[in-house]
């Protein structure tokens, strides 16, 4: 069901629930599309159930919850929906928009914690080097290939999220010293090392930004229309350089970030140094990839050692 067709007050919530997020919390836009469905299709099932989100009681979110999963809906969605109606409801009881919250006691189904998938190191080269200028290749095409070489050395070399690429702009990148600011989650910047393969890259890009038109556009990044690159576009070029240089693997931008940390761990990174350069707010978050690292710590012993 449209938002449009869900009951004006509903909608007036989520608007000023989503206001919330931007203003007070400053969370990112992707993340704040992603609680307006999740409370859309909560309030979508509560208008059949005749009742509205300020009118919900437990056994409806539970009601609710059961759907999902009786569509097939994965644990680690259903996981997240269930954060989104706690923390609206949260929202919710603080504004008096309701006396009490009906989700206090909702349950969230336990989620298995996935170690991330990491490319090896020659994997990782194959990929970020597969953009490849031809030499019958046509002026926009040879651009292409320059763009896309210094995306993926960013994503890789850089440790950036699909959003805070797509995000740069000229400004931000300084390549006499080897560093690019981006933002981050929570409109948080950081600033974080640019290497050499990276740094040749952007610098080869740099003058073939003309080609698509819009020289003066402050994106660094652009597609051939001229207009800038959005996330689905950087995930759908990874995705066909991996089909092309990984046959069987299924790499994501977020892929090469692990890659980027993992491999920074394994050289011998400290896990504080990583954290800052993947700009996460806890450690907890970057020490998912010293498991990864563990895991091939032992993987290395068992084929090398002699009594192993």
């Amino acid at each position: 069901m449209p938002a449009r067709d869900l009951p004006q007050s509903d909608v007036a919530l989520i608007d000023g629930f989503a206001d919330h997020l931007a203003f007070e919390r400053h969370l990112a836009p992707s993340t704040i599309d992603a609680y307006r469905r999740d409370l859309s299709q909560l309030a979508t099932f509560l208008r059949r159930v005749q009742r509205d989100l300020p009118g919900a009681r437990l056994d409806d979110l539970r009601r609710f919850l059961a759907q999902l999963t009786s569509l097939g809906y994965a644990r680690a969605s259903i996981a997240r929906r269930v954060g989104a109606i706690h923390t609206f409801y949260r929202w919710a009881v603080s504004r008096d928009v309701v006396a009490q919250d009906p989700a206090g006691l909702l349950g969230r189904p336990k989620v298995v914690n996935r170690l991330p998938v990491v490319l090896r190191v020659p994997e990782a080269a194959a990929l970020v080097e597969a953009p490849a200028v031809a030499g019958d290749a046509t002026e926009v095409d040879a651009a292409v290939a320059l763009r896309d070489r210094a995306i993926l050395e960013l994503l890789y070399g850089s440790g950036l999220r699909v959003s805070e690429v797509a995000g740069l702009t000229l400004d931000r990148v300084d390549l006499e010293r080897g560093r690019v600011k981006v933002i981050g989650k929570g409109d948080k910047e950081r600033e974080v090392p640019l290497g050499d393969l990276a740094r040749d890259a952007v610098a080869a890009w740099l003058p073939a930004r003309g080609v698509f038109g819009v020289p003066e556009r402050d994106e660094l990044f652009t597609n051939r229309r001229g207009r800038p690159i959005g996330p689905r576009d950087i995930r759908r070029l990874v995705g066909r350089y991996a089909g092309a240089a990984l046959s069987g693997r299924r790499v994501t931008p977020h892929t090469l970030r692990h890659s980027f940390a993992t491999h920074l761990l394994e050289g011998g990174a400290d896990i504080r140094s990583v954290q800052e350069m993947l700009g996460h707010a806890s450690v907890a978050t970057t020490q998912r990839y010293t498991h990864v690292s563990r895991g091939r710590l032992f993987e290395a012993y068992e084929q090398s050692h002699p009594r192993a």
